[in-house]
């Protein structure tokens, strides 16, 4: 490898590096930090999908229920990234400058509880669709215990 493969994504790396900023989390101003980002809506709104065909079972009607409960499942996750967010973990390999490989992997993690469901749905012969919806209080509830939760690991 030369200097000239080593110098220059280094400096790709810290032009866009430049513009992020490290803040702090478990500081008063938290709440501050993350009610930009609730929408004003009453309630958030989540759905999920699962196919019947793809369920490990050979009975018909327990496909059927697996489905419905993945895609129940399915819509608690997409609930949990709008109120947590997901963590993203990305690597690119470059040589000779050329990417080699670029892998994502996305993680969400969090507590949910006070969900209603609104409906569980046949979508075609072979897909259940679920929904559930849950109360912005019950929203600011959940991030305020993650918060108090992040602060105590801190300490």
């Amino acid at each position: 490898m030369t200097l000239r493969h080593l110098v220059l994504p280094a400096i790709a790396l810290s032009a866009a590096l430049a513009g992020c900023q490290s803040i702090p989390l478990g500081t008063s101003s938290d709440a501050s930090m993350i009610q930009p980002l609730v929408e004003k809506r009453e309630t958030l709104v989540a759905t999920g999908y699962a196919v019947i065909s793809v369920q490990n079972h050979k009975n018909p009607a327990q496909q059927r229920l697996l489905a419905i409960r993945a895609s129940k499942l399915d819509a608690y996750r997409a609930l949990t990234e709008q109120v947590y967010g997901q963590q993203l973990d990305a690597s690119t390999t470059v040589a000779d400058m050329t990417v080699m490989s670029d892998t994502f992997r996305a993680k969400v993690e969090g507590v949910i509880y006070g969900a209603v469901l609104v409906s569980i749905t046949p979508v075609g012969d072979d897909t259940y669709e679920t929904t559930l919806s849950l109360d912005q209080q019950v929203v600011r509830d959940l991030r305020a215990l993650y918060l108090h939760q992040l602060a105590a690991r801190r300490r």
